[in-house]
């Protein structure tokens, strides 16, 4: 019985000292997951605070997530009582063992300010920043429609009102025709390098300073064109007149192309708060809210649009398998997780926001996992 008993409380003892050992790797595969779901939930609801709160006139607040620690502790104690007797006292073992776990997470925030924030929020995209992500995938008509205020003159509808708040006809017509010409592959975006000349010294060489530049190549492929790929290639020359003698031609940021006409696309970019506050004015809000002159009217739908970039709902409660939901005064705003074009258009402004902020970070967010 002593022997039996001893060897209960060996294993007893082996055992609580290999999950001590193992729980390092086992959390690793959880939080990798985890964590990240985490973050990119956080991130989703602090763009959804930020579009509702502008849509009510107050100024948004950013954190960045800097750190996290996720301090698992994970004790044992074992231990064995053996009494061999004497007379008519039995012989008996008694094995006692405990077990104890605690989960402390710390987070860091950092607050983007001054600089970092102007830099990220406040001027407007660069579309050597912007363009690139229509070579990824994203369709080009919805990322023009959310980033661009104009593309070769033509102006983009503005949600916060205004004299030309309806935009161009001719801006809907182009994004419409390069997104079919994106899904017949005979669009590409290209990062060049280009040379800048910048002059020297009279009677010395000018000085090349290479930088990157982003080229928007039409009627990309040498196959024969369809009917509705030709009709679509005229078109935006057309609109952006272009010159038919190359397919290819650099995007520059400003109102006018310059001297290289028919050469260049000039296109004026959005801020990200810019971006924000537009989807923020398409917010269909409480009436009693605008009543009261907590916010402005909800603007009506621009440029022959047949709905809002993202449908956010409003109500008491949101829904409990909301994609993103956030709670403002007495309401509660949410995205609907069955609303795919909403999500994909939350997507696509988080990667831009994403994009801006990538300059303003030293580092991204550390996670830090002690298993003791």
């Amino acid at each position: 019985m002593i022997r039996t008993a001893s060897v209960a409380a060996a294993l007893c003892a082996a055992c609580l000292t290999s999950a001590c050992v193992h729980i390092g790797p086992t959390r690793l595969k959880a939080d990798q997951v985890d964590y990240a779901r985490a973050l990119g939930d956080a991130k989703r609801r602090e763009i959804l605070a930020a579009v509702i709160g502008l849509r009510y006139g107050d100024a948004p607040a950013f954190l960045t997530v800097s750190s996290i620690i996720a301090a698992y502790t994970f004790d044992t104690t074992g231990g064995a009582t053996v009494n061999t007797g004497s007379g008519s006292m039995p012989n008996y073992a008694q094995a006692s063992a405990s077990v104890s776990y605690s989960n402390r997470p710390t987070f860091t925030f950092t607050p983007t300010t001054g600089e970092a924030f102007a830099s990220a929020y406040i001027r407007p995209l660069a579309p050597a920043l912007v363009l690139p992500l229509a070579e990824g995938g994203i369709p080009i008509d919805l990322l023009l429609r959310i980033t661009a205020q104009s593309v070769g003159g033509l102006q983009n509808g503005n949600a916060l009102g205004g004299e030309n708040s309806a935009g161009a006809p001719g801006f809907f017509e182009l994004i419409q025709a390069l997104r079919r010409l994106q899904l017949a592959g005979e669009l590409n975006v290209e990062s060049r390098q280009i040379d800048n000349k910048a002059s020297g010294k009279p009677g010395n060489q000018a000085d090349r300073n290479p930088q990157m530049g982003v080229f928007l190549v039409i009627g990309a492929t040498t196959s024969g064109e369809s009917p509705q790929t030709a009709a679509d290639l005229a078109r935006v020359r057309r609109l952006l007149h272009l010159s038919a003698k190359t397919r290819s031609y650099e995007i520059v940021y400003g109102p006018s192309s310059g001297s290289k006409k028919g050469e260049r696309i000039p296109m004026v970019t959005r801020s990200v708060l810019g971006i924000l506050s537009d989807l923020g004015a398409q917010v269909q809000v409480p009436l009693d809210q605008i009543s009261d002159g907590s916010t402005k009217p909800t603007v009506g739908l621009i440029g022959g649009e047949t709905r809002p970039t993202i449908i956010v709902h409003s109500g008491p409660a949101a829904p409990d398998n909301a994609y993103v939901a956030i709670a403002y005064g007495a309401s509660t705003y949410w995205v609907e997780r069955n609303d795919f074009d909403s999500k994909y258009a939350f997507t696509v402004v988080q990667n831009l926001m994403a994009l801006a902020e990538a300059d303003t970070s030293s580092k991204a967010p550390v996670v830090t996992i002690p298993a003791n």
